[in-house]
């Protein structure tokens, strides 16, 4: 289909479906099928025998044969069945970015026996995913499945697996949006345009291996500089000075130094702090000011994407692949004792904030119900996004049954499964509860002019929400509560007055003031932190890089090509990462900022709401097509730029040496090379200084390579001796075990990969662990092997495998 006489069908009116010219290898202009319908109730449709589902998911498969029983026959895709193809760019730029599709290896087996039910089938539910990714899925199953008789074909979509959600979704089918597979195809293409054309230039100046992915490149260069910044950063020493105070009838607290002969205390050495509190030891004290305000905190809003992956990493340390694989499987359904298979929470992809008013009023009575009328909300809540596009066809991630409480299905749910449902759960109750409330307190404390201190304290007056905090309310008397939007996995920041504390009731404007000690403390300023999972989605979620369902995705690449270690939860780029890094910056400054790639993830929004991806594509592709041949043309110049030097000469010729990377990683060559073919081994990159604490004496722990490959050592060798595995982002795929595989090597120097709880888990694999879970047995963690036919993804656990597509 030409984009320029493209028409879109009003809504009440379908147009048939073109037939498909081959099974196994199709090449359209535009993904422009609409699939059919006919109204529930059309005359012959039970005479045409039974009604096919077909849905992406075995698990969803399973759940929702049992609530439809016999008239249905629900069959799973496992996925995508159809792709661009593996070994060539498989896009047309000459004739409008037309796209090549081919059947996946592997799936040609599903994809006859899905055409085979189609045939006997008296209509057709195409029930993929609801987001692009499912309806594109859908588009694909529909192009490949339909046969000569042409029967009823309508599109379905579950926001919820529940036999309510289920029944409903059935008897008001749609159709299938051609808006969103042509916004899925276009944004296919664009990534396949930039990881074909890319890589090879990566290739022949870095190293072969090396890749180039439109987001993934972007999220790089995001953790390289600010890893720049961290190296850049200068350290500066500063004092700070806390008083203890009473009064004659109060209990002692804490306030901090402020001001000092009326100007603002800055201290940056040892010197003039002791002189300044020998100073303050003589002085005379008194309250010259009370300030009492009350302050209220109102809930967090629903999850929706982003926020469930950062703070899945964030409170419960769960990778963020990790997240939305235990999300989908809430989704899909869990069995739950005699209520059977039911999809726990609502769909996981979304970033709408909108909850369904049903699902809102259940909320507000069942509170009402549990906890008390007085803690229900006064008026009900509706959140806004705060930015767009947003696909609002989804709520926002909540429980499907409020009822279904988190205690209620602990038994029928793995640990990771009942934290992350708990999570979800709570988050979701909060919405519709009473705000939490706070008397904050600040007192001011003089000697004249001569000094100025001040004490803030706060007290929890209402707990509203937080009843289901209570953990970090610690009780109503808690003069410090964590944000609700921060990490509770980190110390709560000062502020410039000192921490909160808790302040005697009985304090009043005029009351003198004894000082019982002087404390100074040495601080010393501190570099920003690098990038975590959490912090990297939610860098990547604010200035629109990518899209949420994309983030676990661009972090595994990022793990998996090697270009950034995650060492405990801080995300270094390597030596590797760096230079791919530099190369892809100075070559494609444009293609690859942040600023750039936000505005092509807008446009490509756009295709949805009616913009033509030809377009769209065509205004990305002359200034990268630009870019990309003037980096070719320059290819000698661009693989000495991206050569670190060593700072010796070539024993052989006396050219510089540098540093290169080979399949062993880094390692130092001749800058002559192919004339000169010196070469010489490193023996490991130098320590690198992470944010890890040695568990025996605190010291930081560096990261090193070894004869076995890279492991975290104690900077305090040979006093201590400490060593530790780096995690990959890959759960043991053992059932039970909470362990994460760890990259090690043999004697002999080959790489396999091992349980980092060894030798209480025993698991090893001599392939590498790959992203995605097992789609037939949903095992956590896949493994690849490669070939000269192409990498093999494979279950260790079941007989499930697939060819790996580009």
């Amino acid at each position: 289909m030409n984009s320029k006489t493209s028409t879109r069908k009003p809504p009440g009116k379908t147009v048939k479906a073109a037939a498909v010219k081959s099974a196994a290898r199709t090449k359209t202009t535009s993904p422009t099928v609409r699939s059919t319908r006919r109204e529930e109730g059309s005359p012959g449709l039970a005479s045409r025998g039974h009604s096919l589902i077909i849905v992406e998911s075995p698990t969803k498969a399973r759940t929702l044969s049992r609530y439809l029983g016999a008239p249905f026959v629900v069959m799973a895709s496992g996925g995508h069945v159809r792709d661009l193809p593996d070994r060539e760019l498989g896009v047309d730029i000459a004739h409008g970015f037309e796209p090549d599709y081919h059947v996946l290896a592997g799936k040609q087996k599903i994809v006859t026996a899905l055409t085979a039910a189609a045939e006997k089938a008296g209509r057709i539910l195409i029930a993929t995913d609801p987001d692009r990714e499912g309806e594109a899925i859908g588009w694909h199953i529909a192009q490949l499945i339909r046969g000569k008789r042409n029967q009823t074909m309508s599109r379905v979509q579950f926001h919820e697996i529940t036999k309510h959600a289920v029944e409903e979704a059935i008897a008001s089918p749609g159709e299938i949006d051609i808006a969103k597979v042509e916004a899925q195809q276009a944004r296919r293409i664009m990534d396949r345009l930039v990881g074909y054309q890319v890589s090879p230039l990566l290739w022949r100046t870095v190293t072969k291996g090396t890749s180039a992915g439109r987001v993934q490149s972007v999220a790089l260069r995001l953790i390289c500089e600010r890893e720049a910044e961290i190296d850049a950063f200068v350290t500066q020493e500063f004092w700070t000075i806390d008083g203890r105070f009473a009064t004659e009838s109060s209990d002692p607290f804490i306030a901090r130094l402020i001001k000092l002969a009326g100007k603002k205390f800055e201290s940056s050495d040892e010197t003039t702090s002791k002189k300044t509190v020998a100073f303050l030891k003589g002085l005379s004290y008194r309250i010259t000011d009370i300030k009492r305000t009350t302050r209220k905190r109102q809930p967090p809003p629903p999850y929706i994407t982003s926020t469930l992956q950062q703070d899945g990493a964030r409170r419960l340390g769960f990778p963020v692949k990790r997240t939305m694989s235990i999300a989908q499987k809430l989704y899909e359904g869990i069995e739950v004792g005699e209520r059977g298979q039911i999809g726990l929470i609502t769909y996981m992809r979304t970033d709408s904030l909108r909850i369904a008013p049903e699902a809102n009023t259940a909320l507000r009575g069942w509170i009402a119900e549990t906890y008390g009328v007085e803690t229900v909300a006064p008026n009900a809540r509706f959140y806004k996004n705060k930015k767009g596009p947003v696909q609002d066809a989804h709520e926002a991630i909540r429980p499907s049954d409020v009822r279904l409480t988190p205690e209620l299905v602990k038994n029928y749910l793995s640990p990771e499964e009942y934290k992350l449902y708990d999570m979800i759960w709570r988050r979701f109750v909060a919405t519709q509860m009473r705000e939490a409330e706070f008397d904050v307190t600040m007192v001011t404390i003089t000697s004249g002019t001569h000094a100025e201190f001040r004490a803030n304290g706060q007290v929890i007056t209402q707990l509203g929400f937080l009843i289901l905090y209570e953990s970090q309310a610690k009780g109503k008397k808690t003069a410090v509560v964590k944000s609700e939007e921060g990490d509770n996995t980190e110390k709560d920041k000062e502020d410039e007055e000192g921490d909160l504390v808790t302040l005697p009731k009985n304090l009043t404007v005029g009351m003198p003031v004894n000082l019982l000690a002087l404390d100074s403390k040495q601080h010393f300023t501190e570099p920003p932190p690098r990038f975590s999972e959490a912090s990297l989605v939610k860098e990547l979620d604010e200035k629109g890089i990518g899209r949420p369902s994309t983030y676990a995705t661009i972090i595994s690449t990022l793990l998996d090509r090697t270009y950034v270690d995650k060492i405990e939860k801080a995300l270094h780029p390597t030596d590797l990462g760096k230079t791919v890094n530099r190369v892809l910056v100075d070559r494609f400054p444009n293609v690859f900022s942040v600023e750039f790639t936000a505005l092509m993830e807008e446009e490509l929004d756009k295709i949805e709401e009616g913009a033509a991806w030809r377009t769209v594509l065509n205004d990305f592709y002359i200034p990268f097509k630009e870019a990309l041949d003037t980096a070719e043309g320059m290819r000698q110049e661009l693989r000495k730029e991206s050569a670190q030097q060593v700072g010796r000469k070539c024993p052989d010729c006396g050219r510089e040496l540098i540093y290169r990377f080979g399949k062993k990683g880094k390692f130092i060559s001749c800058s002559g090379f192919p004339e000169c073919k010196f070469a010489e081994n490193i023996g490991g990159e130098a320590p690198v200084e992470t944010d890890v604490k040695c568990p025996k004496c605190g010291k930081p722990m560096l990261k090193r390579t070894g004869r076995f490959g890279p492991f975290l050592g104690c900077s305090g060798y040979p006093t201590c001796k400490t060593i530790l595995p780096i995690k990959t982002n890959h759960a043991c795929p053992e059932s039970g075990c909470t362990g994460h595989l760890t990259e090690r090597r043999t004697k002999t120097g080959k790489t396999f990969y091992g349980c980092s709880r060894y030798p209480d888990c025993q698991f090893v694999s001599w392939d590498a662990p790959t992203e995605g879970d097992c789609p037939s047995c949903k095992v956590p963690t896949t493994f690849k092997k490669g070939g000269r036919s192409g990498g093999l993804r494979y279950c260790s656990k079941c007989n499930w495998k697939e060819k790996e597509s580009a």
